[in-house]
């Protein structure tokens, strides 16, 4: 009676086993690259740092009203989720979607809006380009 590493199925399963380890080291180096990539143009789009906008969403609130991923706790229903930002066309509605106008949109809702049921929140635009950051890099 053979062993059960040396018959040709254990073998099969072996030679199968390191195939998919394979496969999944290389699915996961790809997501990383893929989300580094998206980092350094999210920074080098708006000139903000993603990692400082955690902190700065909760400390206005921004998830009472947004679902933002990433960001625990920002599970709000009033405004629209802020999820896949960087491949919508437009933000706040109907302006287009540029670093420049993401960032005026966060620290001056109104002005592209006047109606709008998102306030004007403090947020100054060095904190509005961590922010835009955060969300172009997601």
């Amino acid at each position: 009676m053979q062993a059960a590493s040396t018959r040709p199925e254990f073998r099969f399963v072996q030679l199968g086993a390191v195939v998919l380890a394979l496969l999944l080291a290389g699915i996961g180096a790809n997501l990383v690259k893929d989300r580094e990539q998206r980092r350094a143009v999210a920074v080098a789009m708006t000139g903000g740092n993603p990692s400082l906008a955690p902190v700065i969403f909760r400390r206005y609130g921004c998830g009472g009203c947004h679902t933002i991923p990433g960001i625990s706790g920002a599970e709000g229903k009033v405004a629209g989720p802020l999820v896949d930002l960087r491949q919508r066309i437009y933000v706040g509605g109907g302006v287009n979607n540029t670093p420049e106008n993401l960032v005026r949109w966060i620290v001056s809702p109104q002005r592209f809006s006047p109606g709008t049921a998102m306030p004007r929140s403090g947020i100054s635009e060095a904190e509005a380009r961590h922010l835009a950051a955060y969300l172009y890099a997601q």
